[in-house]
């Protein structure tokens, strides 16, 4: 499954002399790593924006008014409640040679950018002290893009997932009630593949899966793959499905408006047309114990859940699966809050898919742990239901 586009660096828009330095955010990563990639973000994306909405600010006006039925008697017990954060990045130098190839074509200022790798580079000092201070109990970590999935050879790839997958077993061992494990799989060769899967489980401990979209242009939905959400299934757990920062392919209505490629726009409509591939495909169907997870408020579509609904019946029956799209996102599809922080955003999701599928991730050490948490703290829930979407969701789903 080659690949032969040459990665292109973008450099972004010179920012202002006169203001300081901006805080290390998921926006200049990926904007850069995007553009590594041949994607050519730039603009808006590595401009300086706030981190939150001003709807979803803790402390602005605004947030006062989406929490404001929050019971401040609780406060205490707020703070006290355990934290669980699912999809939460780390790295391992050298492990994927791709990987730093990507990183020198990154348009970004090079103490950012050291400041990124040295955080995911790191898996203890640097982010237990981060978890600490935030009141984070528990990160789930997961291998950072470009990952194995920018590799070509298979072999390369099998050998890879195993190192990342053995480096990330020994730190989950040294800190055990800090950190969990989510496995990298070399899709390349997915019989290789089941073997891993079967090993960072049942060997390793790890939690579920977490595969950054695409295949080299492959998606999971091919006959190819069905093998690992057999055993997916037969294992019990779950596979989150990530951005790619390396695109299938280019879409032309993104040409000359490089914003809407990356996090933006370009991210969730690729992901969750992926996620939809799987549900018409009869990934579900065939494995209805198998199930992913979706970042940033499920990549949109618990909003999306009445349309795709209304306008099945139009779908030629020989494509049809067995149910309507709204049962598989309710059954087969849990969301995590990873890089939305908007109470408006979550509210409408914990509506769409129940309370008990949403997870909380903060996507660190792109997004700032403390905005991520003060969001969780403040959202306008009931203790229960807080506590649910904070951390019981993710001790279900992980038996954690």
């Amino acid at each position: 499954m080659p690949d032969d586009r040459p990665f292109q660096a973008v450099t972004p828009p010179a920012e202002p002399p006169t203001k300081p330095p901006v805080e290390a955010t998921r926006r200049r990563f990926i904007a850069a790593t995007a553009a590594a990639s041949g994607a050519a973000v730039v603009g808006g994306l590595v401009a300086e924006q706030p981190a939150l909405a001003a709807e979803a600010a803790p402390g602005s006006r605004a947030s006062a008014k989406v929490g404001g039925s929050k019971d401040h008697r609780n406060a205490k017990k707020e703070k006290d409640m355990r934290i669980v954060a699912v999809e939460e990045a780390f790295s391992v130098p050298g492990a994927v040679r791709q990987e730093e190839a990507i990183r020198q074509r990154m348009a970004v200022p090079e103490a950012i950018k050291q400041e990124w790798f040295r955080r995911l580079d790191d898996l203890t000092e640097l982010r237990l002290a981060d978890m600490d201070a935030n009141g984070v109990d528990v990160q789930v970590l997961s291998y950072s893009t470009p990952g194995v999935e920018v590799i070509e050879d298979p072999a390369e790839a099998v050998a890879a997932a195993r190192h990342i997958n053995d480096c990330l077993a020994k730190a989950v061992a040294a800190h055990p009630k800090r950190f969990a494990g989510f496995a990298t799989l070399p899709m390349q060769d997915p019989k290789a593949a089941v073997v891993e899967l079967r090993r960072a489980v049942q060997e390793l401990g790890f939690k579920g899966v977490l595969y950054n979209d695409h295949v080299r242009g492959h998606y999971l939905d091919e006959p190819q793959f069905r093998p690992v959400w057999a055993e997916l299934e037969r294992l019990g757990v779950t596979l989150y499905l990530h951005p790619a920062v390396v695109p299938a392919d280019n879409w032309r209505v993104f040409d000359g408006y490089p914003v809407l490629v990356g996090p933006s726009w370009g991210w969730t409509a690729t992901v969750g047309a992926h996620a939809l591939r799987l549900i018409y495909g009869g990934v579900f169907d065939q494995f209805p114990g198998a199930s992913v997870m979706l970042g940033h408020m499920g990549e949109l579509l618990p909003f999306q859940m009445a349309r795709l609904d209304s306008r099945y019946d139009q779908v030629p029956a020989e494509h049809r699966v067995q149910h309507l799209p709204s049962y598989y996102l309710r059954n087969n599809v849990y969301v995590t809050t990873s890089g939305v922080m908007s109470h408006a955003a979550l509210l409408g999701a914990v509506h769409a898919v129940g309370v008990d599928r949403v997870l909380f991730s903060i996507d660190y050490p792109f997004e700032s742990s403390a905005e991520a948490v003060g969001f969780l703290r403040s959202a306008p829930y009931a203790p229960a239901d807080l506590a649910r979407i904070a951390h019981g969701n993710a001790e279900r789903v992980l038996v954690l």
